[in-house]
């Protein structure tokens, strides 16, 4: 799936949201984080698009679904989804209790407008 650098199992995520958006006061709809060195951000779908920022700023590739339930990687290098990967560094989602959008108190009721499609 990825080059030898690609993904360290051992790194734990940044927090249970994005980072990004947290710093900015902003909201996500989706989140991701990178196998690489942990970072969260949010999907192409939110209005940051936080985990591509990443992966350009940075050149990771591999982020992982951040979401309860899903365990998927996607590969920005090589745009490959992978319907499993690597085990990393728990928590392996935000947490359950944390909506989608999120987070709680900073969503718009008018979100949906915001995302990009």
């Amino acid at each position: 799936m990825t080059g030898e650098h690609a993904i360290d199992p051992r790194i734990p995520p940044t927090g249970p949201g994005c980072a990004d958006c947290d710093a900015a006061g902003g909201w996500w709809f989706h989140l991701r984080r990178c196998a690489q060195c942990g970072h969260v951000g949010c999907c192409d779908s939110s209005p940051g698009q936080h985990a591509t920022a990443h992966y350009r700023a940075t050149g990771h590739p591999v982020v992982r679904s951040y979401e309860p339930g899903e365990d998927w990687f996607w590969n920005y290098a090589t745009d490959a989804l992978h319907e499993s990967g690597h085990e990393l560094a728990p928590p392996l989602s935000h947490p359950a209790d944390q909506p989608s959008p999120g987070p709680a108190g900073r969503v718009p009721e008018d979100w949906a407008r915001a995302l990009h499609r």
